[in-house]
């Protein structure tokens, strides 16, 4: 039960940056194109699954989103809020596809398997 809610969690998110950015008139193939560029953050698990984990999990959370969209309001930068706003859909899809964040023993350990 606690797994769906998380799942839903993830597709309330995705939704709600999906109508800020349309609310913001943002250009939606930057949108697509951007949307899986978080992805690049696993290319620390080429060194190892501890350096992989940690870069993963440092962009793949509402946390950064939130900040930089919140950086980009402080400095009325559009821009920068579309790109949180980006980053903010792109954890919501994560979570409700089911990739959560990752612990450092194995790429498919994540926190919504330990649920």
């Amino acid at each position: 039960m606690v797994k769906k809610i998380l799942h839903l969690e993830g597709l309330a998110f995705f939704l709600i940056a999906l109508f800020f950015y349309y609310q913001l008139e943002g250009n939606w193939l930057l949108f697509i194109a951007l949307l899986f560029t978080p992805d690049i953050s696993m290319i620390g698990y080429l060194k190892d699954k501890k350096l992989g984990a940690i870069l993963y999990n440092i962009v793949h959370n509402y946390v950064l989103s939130i900040a930089i969209i919140l950086i980009g309001i402080l400095f009325k930068n559009t821009f920068i809020v579309q790109l949180g706003i980006i980053l903010l859909a792109h954890v919501g899809l994560d979570r409700l596809l089911g990739f959560g964040l990752k612990y450092p023993s194995n790429f498919k350990d994540t926190h919504l398997q330990k649920i």
